[in-house]
């Protein structure tokens, strides 16, 4: 098979990504989180896509919400464990979650299974966002296109 020209793009040519900015000690909670930015590879600049894939007991990111940008993900291979406030519910492929902007409704995604779940996760790139994470001493806030992390007094973690 050709090698897609874009604005065609196969996942499989996009760099996975498994870095994260979380500082220590939130860092080795996200450690199986693998992501192709298809987003990025496309171009877009208004909204992120990415293809994550949770390896087992891993999750997608600390318990959180964002101040001005809305996320959505959406199921499509394995069982994930949504947590929000609303507790937390298995959903399947197929099934999807969205996260209104100033909504504070902390959620993130656990694998709780003997197997990779993969998933789209789509965002946008609202400037100057905000997040807050309910059960941990952390909050994040956008210092141009990356997110900056303290503790929720403002204080580095060290």
């Amino acid at each position: 098979m050709s090698k897609l020209i874009r604005p065609a793009i196969d996942p499989a040519d996009v760099p996975e990504v498994t870095a994260t900015a979380y500082p220590e000690p939130y860092k080795h909670r996200v450690s199986g989180r693998h992501r192709r930015r298809l987003g990025d590879a496309a171009g877009l600049k208004n909204f992120g896509v990415n293809l994550t894939t949770l390896d087992p007991g891993s999750q997608s990111a600390l318990r959180h919400w964002h101040l001005t940008q809305d996320e959505f993900i959406y199921v499509l291979e394995g069982e994930i464990t949504l947590v929000s406030n609303a507790g937390r519910q298995i959903l399947r492929p197929g099934m999807s979650a969205g996260f209104a902007a100033g909504a504070s409704d902390g959620h993130c995604l656990i694998n709780e299974t003997a197997r990779p779940v993969r998933y789209l996760e789509i965002g946008d790139r609202t400037p100057n966002d905000a997040a807050t994470y309910p059960d941990d001493d952390m909050a994040g806030r956008m210092a141009g296109e990356k997110m900056v992390f303290t503790r929720k007094d403002g204080t580095p973690h060290s």
